[in-house]
């Protein structure tokens, strides 16, 4: 395991802090400025729901994060799975009906919840990326459901006005940008250039990284925001060329397989400038670059590893898998929203928010749907912790803990794990 020496200090951050501050995700909406209502209440009000569980799974199929769209759907159906084996909820097997996401540069997301929401979908499950859910959370919450991102990153949505019905097991961008500039640091690269989306993803892991490269004695020389939609990045790469920096922030989506081109062209490749990538861009390149194009190029992502016998799993589910990430995040969002019906008894979106966050901390610790279950039917208060790491929300609706997985690249252009990060956003 890689050690990061500031890291300390990077995990002990402040919560007025971390709220202060502006993913997996792109959009250019601001956040409303009051912070949202508390995501949960100490007891459950009168049962709303129709007595079936149904889930929807706003995840990508296709669009920029496409990518992630296979373990996402993959945990989400192995939870449903397992819940349903259990006896369902409430007595009934839950229902799932998966919807495509797209990205922003489509209306998909927003005809995908019309159709949810016209089959009375209780719970909405994604999107991954933190635009796409700018775009439908109000549509969302305003309709009564819950709506839980196994992957937004953005931390804008932490004093979003979202009713109290907003949800996410993907940490704020404020620990991965804090993870990604102490690595940098780290790695003994003082001056450093930021190449970023224009959207609320890349603007706010960018200004994360920069707080992190300054506040551990570096100098962020360039920060660049680019046209994820632009047919070429020249332009955007001679900036960052003149800047002469040691490493490069590449905070990017499926463009990089644009980006990284050009920046060889110019002299920038990671045989000569140490390059970073980020979870919307760490992926399996092996068939999109030559033989060593990405060698030595690390990149963060969030959450812990996945253990083998969840990997057997959710390949069980889906064989073609390449990786995991999110995996997990999804799996665990079902679990929870299932859990906290139960503990609510009712199915409604409102009766599942009121009991998220109660679910997730303080009671006796179990780690699935089964054997949480039988400690609810026991009369007993439960302590959610999941595949991803231990699940405990903020009021918020964000995870208090999180891992950041550290990776790095070989010359076959896939990456491999090289270490973990964990801590509290406290």
């Amino acid at each position: 395991m890689i050690r990061i020496a500031p890291l300390g200090r990077a995990l002990a951050v402040a919560a007025a802090a971390s709220l202060a501050l502006t993913a997996c995700g792109g959009g250019e909406d601001s956040a409303a400025p009051a912070s949202s209502a508390p995501a949960a209440e100490s007891s459950a009000p009168a049962a709303q729901g129709d007595g079936v569980l149904t889930l929807g799974a706003l995840l990508p199929q296709t669009g920029d994060l496409a990518f992630l769209g296979p373990p996402e759907f993959a945990g989400v159906k192995l939870a449903v799975q397992e819940i349903n084996d259990a006896g369902g909820v409430l007595g009934k097997p839950v229902t799932e009906i998966d919807t495509d996401s797209g990205d922003t540069k489509t209306d998909i997301a927003s005809q995908s919840v019309d159709k949810l929401l016209q089959q009375k979908a209780d719970a909405i499950i994604g999107a991954a990326s933190s635009g796409v859910s700018k775009t439908v959370i109000d549509k969302i919450t305003n309709a009564g459901v819950v709506h839980f991102s196994p992957a937004n990153t953005s931390p804008e949505f932490t004093t979003y006005n979202d009713k109290g019905l907003y949800f996410r097991t993907a940490p704020s961008d404020v620990l991965q940008g804090r993870v990604l500039g102490d690595l940098i640091i780290q790695d003994g690269s003082d001056s450093v250039a930021i190449l970023n989306r224009q959207d609320s993803y890349g603007t706010g892991l960018a200004d994360e990284v920069e707080k992190s490269v300054t506040s551990g004695g570096g100098e962020v020389v360039a920060k660049t925001a680019y046209d994820p939609a632009a047919a070429d990045f020249s332009a955007d790469v001679s900036k960052i060329k003149a800047a002469k920096p040691k490493a490069i922030a590449l905070i990017a989506f499926n463009e990089t397989t644009k980006i990284i081109p050009e920046l060889k062209k110019q002299g920038l490749g990671p045989d000569k400038v140490k390059i970073y990538f980020v979870d919307g861009n760490t992926a399996d390149y092996s068939e999109d670059f030559p033989k060593g194009t990405l060698t030595g190029i690390k990149g963060t992502i969030p959450g812990a590893a996945a253990p083998d016998e969840f990997r057997k799993k959710i390949l069980e589910v889906d064989p073609g898998l390449k990786d995991f990430t999110y995996g997990p995040e999804s799996y665990d969002a079902t679990n929870l929203i299932a859990l906290a019906a139960e503990a609510a008894q009712d199915d409604s979106g409102k009766g599942i928010a009121s009991k998220l966050v109660e679910i997730s901390k303080g009671g006796e610790k179990c780690k699935d749907f089964k054997s949480c279950l039988d400690l609810l039917k026991a009369g007993k208060d439960i302590d959610y912790d999941g595949i991803s790491g231990p699940v405990e929300f903020s009021d918020a609706g964000d995870p208090t803990e999180a891992t950041i997985g550290v990776y790095q690249y070989g010359d076959d252009n896939k990456y491999k794990n090289v270490g973990y990060q964990a801590g509290k956003i406290s």
